[in-house]
């Protein structure tokens, strides 16, 4: 018994020793130049236990003797190495060709990269962060030729996004589709950047197609980020806060130069403004002629505005489940010194499910709850007219209330010209709530072969407006009333897609076909209630419409449309695609989707096809071996797209009473006119032909396209002679063409050095082919500043007259046939030196509307963006610039000097002012700025929009296997960014990114400078 004993504890021990446990160590490297390969998955097989290789290409996990330890990358072949005592496994990886293969989200599915025959481009998330905002889409500006981003400043906005230029006529009806993991929206500002794992940008027609009558301005694939299987969790923080200051604020006269203005001006009244001001307020001690007042209202009205963002996630996985679950908190304030600021609180989970080898389950939720006060817009326009010579607070006007805020009116003026009242008595709060789910079907009805999906998709969203106009009393029988305007807004968008896939390889053909259908079911509704003069308005708790005086209410909202309004549409689709590759030499490619919308009552249905074509020459045997390209790509495409984002109908059926002599009675009757349009849907046709290269072993990479995209049936307003009014309905065509073109560059030097450069430039020639108006073109703007789509121009281009110079001399004047002419007509109001000089581009000694003629266009030219990066060691550094040229700014904050002359202007517009013989021969005097003859619109109002900007700098700092306390200290990464530090332009306004071209009241795009922690463990 004792020796049984024995042998059983010898057995023990010896299975003991068997699984002790051991810390291995080792770097891995690749196979083909010996470098250290970061990023390596380190798994022990069969669990979730699991380490990440270091920069460096190192590891460390502790394991049992016996178990396999499995290192995969992308890009690598798999290697599986048994533990046994060795306590060092050095591995080097074999390259895996197949899977280097990169794949690229297309719609209903993925791609090869290689196997592409459209135009796409994908963005990852390490580029997407580095940008400080509360809106996805701004990390894109200058990344991807052909897309457009124009900032905008106020918190919680969104950019404007464009994709190849604007084919609609309506700006509103030009926006690119994003898809959030499946589901449809024309807004993303819930999205944190956090939780994003690649941005695809479909750009021409064949790859947007699939997408039908959604995808007519381009279509922005977004998908979240996923866990994976058989993963340890990984447990992640990552989070900056940091403040914005406004960049390039454009100065204003001071008071000085006003005055100087209004002295030389030759109007008394402006004249005596300034005397009431010096009595009012004394006179300066610098200048006597001077009032003792010089208010700079811009630096009045901003402020620093903060900015901080803090995100927390899990991800990872087990056997059949993975899982990534996350919430973020973000918040920033704006630079417009007023209760403006926006606040976001958004939590997400996605869990995908694998129940057998055939079957997966997955669910998707987002919710995102934001709080935004908007700005009062209208103060950045009244600041600039504001007159330096008013102080913001006046304690002489004692009939002010609350606050003693000044009124220029006390000194003459027309106006009160103070911003303060509209940014402190108005309070505009909007609670935005957003909730997307999501949830999958998967089945392998014949394992790698054929696979059905199905996903239900509902977005639901809340939008409570509410806005208080706060009492208030500036003197001078200026006064307010409160009151209140609540909306409600709710939103519903459900979409259930079913897509059938069948992948085959039959020797060197291979084959990927696809079939789908898609319901979609969108609903609104919108109740909105004003009341006035609210019982305990000062306190917030009283700001509800049971407060108001009730025969004050009615159903409007604050621009008085109607209360109570709403909709629904219906659409169902049919879709299917083919993608054939032979021999990976030869790419063919085509889809079809039929449309039904409950939208379009003439023509509810739309079919939209799409061709494609592709040659890879460098697998040709003539081109193996060439040593200069790598790789050579040739693609063609051409599609059709639907845009349903219109009007369905315009105009109506009128009935007039009338009384008219028949046979010399007067006999009563009615007259019937129908101007009622049937509207269908904008079809864009789009041609495109593209190259990709590859050279010096892959490290430089070029991609080029150039394409022709056609609106036709667009909708414009056309003017209907018989009811002097207009009516939108199918009648022009518009196209934009260019070129775009991005070249890539990256190296890894060393162990510890690898560098990267980039660039990418567009062009972009915008044209109205055809309009159906009896004109023969169509006005857009007002009278005063005129915008016109005529044939041949750009669309809504900038119509008005060009200047030649400024009238120095009475003898110049003379001279001129054209000044002689308007003198003698006009012998009260004769053109005097200081004046403009119009061209008389019809030659008949006469400026009148025949002398107009477009002198400029809104959408640039040419784009341009780049970047350059580095990696030495444990450091980072990145800088990103991007610019625009050939775009026009009007000017129209200048320009509407034309309705009140008594008002401030900017520095550059005084000291440039004609002001005798030689001083300019392009700004008139300051007479002259008060004269209808050089307030027309002209080329004087018109400016360059051209930028160059230094998009975003980021250095970072990676601290790797470092002890804190006698403990491992998880990976952290820290970093200093500045986004939007400097940008270079000419025109004189805060920032040249107008979106539609006309600067009255844009919120200036601050800088942004922030200190970043990112923590993973």
């Amino acid at each position: 018994m004792k020796a049984k004993i024995i042998l059983l504890l010898f057995f023990l021990f010896s299975a003991s020793g068997f699984t002790q446990n051991l810390t291995v160590s080792g770097v891995v490297t690749s196979s083909e130049d010996n470098m250290p390969v970061p990023g390596v998955n380190v798994i022990v097989k069969g669990t979730i236990r699991g380490v990440s290789t270091d920069f460096d290409g190192t590891y460390l996990i502790q394991v049992k003797t016996g178990e396999i330890l499995e290192f995969s990358s992308v890009g690598f072949k798999t290697v599986n190495i048994t533990v046994d005592t060795q306590k060092t496994i050095n591995i080097s990886m074999n390259t895996d060709i197949e899977s280097l293969e990169e794949v690229v989200l297309v719609g209903y599915g993925t791609q090869r990269k290689t196997d592409l025959t459209g135009s796409i481009v994908t963005i990852k998330s390490q580029d997407i962060e580095k940008t400080p905002s509360a809106n996805v889409m701004q990390s894109l500006q200058g990344k991807v030729s052909g897309l457009q981003v124009i900032s905008n400043g106020s918190p919680g906005d969104s950019p404007t996004v464009r994709l190849r230029g604007i084919g609609s006529y309506n700006n509103d009806n030009a926006k690119p589709l994003f898809v959030v993991d499946g589901m449809f929206y024309t807004n993303i500002d819930f999205l944190n950047s956090k939780d994003v794992e690649s941005i695809t940008v479909l750009k021409d027609a064949s790859s947007s197609a699939i997408y039908g009558v959604r995808a007519a301005n381009g279509v922005i694939i977004i998908k979240t980020k996923t866990g994976s299987l058989e993963r340890k969790p990984q447990f992640e923080y990552d989070g900056y806060t940091g403040v914005q200051y406004a960049q390039n604020v454009l100065k204003l006269a001071n008071a000085e130069q006003f005055s100087t203005m209004a002295y030389e001006s030759g109007s008394q009244p402006d004249i005596n403004f300034v005397l009431n001001a010096m009595q009012r307020y004394g006179r300066s001690k610098v200048n006597p002629n001077v009032p003792n007042v010089n208010t700079d209202w811009f630096k009045e009205i901003l402020r620093p505005g903060i900015i901080q963002s803090h995100s927390i996630g899990a991800t990872g996985g087990a056997e059949n489940v993975s899982y990534s679950v996350g919430a973020n908190y973000f918040s920033q304030e704006g630079i417009l010194d007023m209760k403006n600021e926006y606040e976001r609180f958004n939590i997400r989970s996605k869990i995908d499910v694998k129940l057998s080898d055939r079957f997966k389950i997955g669910i998707n939720n987002v919710f995102s709850n934001a709080t935004k006060y908007n700005a009062e817009n209208g103060a950045w326009f009244q600041a600039y007219f504001a007159v330096p010579i008013n102080p913001v607070f006046d304690d002489l006007n004692t009939e002010a209330t609350p606050i003693r805020y000044s009124n220029a009116q006390l000194l003459g003026y027309r106006g009160t010209q103070n911003p303060f009242p509209t940014m402190d008595y108005n309070n505009n709060q909007l609670k935005i709530r957003k909730l997307l789910s999501s949830i999958f079907i998967e089945v392998d009805l014949i394992p790698e072969k054929l696979n059905f999906k199905s996903t239900y998709n509902h977005d639901f969203s809340a939008l409570d407006e509410r806005y208080v106009d706060l009492p208030y009393n500036l003197g001078n029988n200026v006064e307010r009333i409160s009151s209140i305007t609540k909306t409600q807004n709710t939103y519903s968008n459900q979409i259930w897609d079913n897509v059938l896939t069948y992948n085959n390889t039959i020797e060197d053909h291979n084959l990927t076909l696809m079939a789908g259908t898609s319901y979609r079911d969108e609903a609104s509704h919108t109740l909105s209630v004003r009341g006035d003069n609210i019982a305990g308005i000062d306190y917030d708790t009283s700001w509800y419409l049971n407060f108001a005086e009730e025969s004050s209410i009615i159903l409007a909202d604050k621009d008085n449309n109607g209360g109570d309004r709403g909709g629904r549409k219906y659409g169902v689709s049919y879709f299917s695609r083919a993608a054939y590759n032979y021999k990976d030499k030869y790419l063919l490619y085509g889809t079809i989707r039929a449309d039904g919308s409950s939208k379009f009552t003439k023509d509810p249905w739309g079919y939209f096809p799409s061709v494609g074509a592709g040659w890879v020459l460098s697998n040709e045997d003539f081109m193996k071996n060439n040593g200069f390209l790598d790789y050579l790509k040739l693609r063609a495409s051409w599609g059709k797209l639907g845009n349903d984002n219109v009007a369905a109908s315009s105009g109506s059926n009128t009935i007039d009473v009338i009384s008219t002599d028949i046979g010399d009675v007067q006999t009563p009757g009615i007259t019937s006119t129908s101007t009622f349009t049937d509207n269908t849907w904008e079809v864009i046709e789009e041609k495109n032909f593209g190259a990709n290269l590859e050279l010096v072993n892959r490290q430089l990479s070029i991609e080029a396209d150039y394409y022709i995209r056609d609106t036709k049936n667009a909708i414009m307003p056309v003017f209907v002679p018989i009811i002097n009014a207009t009516i939108e309905k199918n009648s022009g065509e518009i196209r934009n063409q260019g070129l775009e073109v991005a070249i890539n560059w990256n190296k890894r030097v060393s162990q510890n050095f690898s560098y990267s450069i980039g660039t990418n430039f567009t062009t972009l020639k915008n044209k109205t082919l055809s309009v159906t108006d009896p004109k023969g073109y169509i006005d857009a703007g007002s009278a005063e500043f005129r915008q016109r789509t005529i044939p041949g121009e750009p669309i809504k281009a900038f119509y008005g007259y060009q200047t030649t110079g400024v009238y120095q001399n009475a003898a110049q004047i003379a001279a001129d046939p054209v000044a002689a002419k308007y003198n003698l007509a006009n012998p009260t109001t004769p053109l005097i030196p200081g004046d403009l000089i119009y061209k008389d581009v019809n030659g008949d000694d006469v400026i009148d509307d025949a002398d107009r003629a477009v002198i400029g266009s809104y959408l640039p030219k040419f784009m341009y963006g780049g970047n350059i990066g580095f990696i030495y060691k444990d450091f980072d550094f990145s800088l990103s610039f991007y610019g625009q040229a050939g775009n026009k700014i009007l000017n129209r904050k200048r320009g509407e000097i034309i309705f009140t002359n008594d008002t401030n202007m900017d520095a550059d517009l005084a000291i440039n002012r004609w002001h005798g013989e030689g001083t300019s021969n392009s700004y008139p005097s300051s007479a002259g700025l008060r004269k209808g003859w050089n307030q027309k619109l002209s080329n004087f109002w018109i400016e360059d929009g051209d930028f160059f900007r230094i998009q975003n700098i980021q250095l970072g700092y990676t601290i790797k296997g470092e002890k804190l306390l006698g403990k491992n200290m998880p990976e952290t990464r820290l970093t200093l960014t500045a986004d939007r530090p400097f940008t270079f332009f000419n025109y004189n306004g805060f920032n040249p990114e107008v979106s539609d071209g006309i600067d009255r009241q844009t919120y200036p795009v601050p800088g942004v400078y922030t200190f970043g922690v990112n923590i993973k463990i």
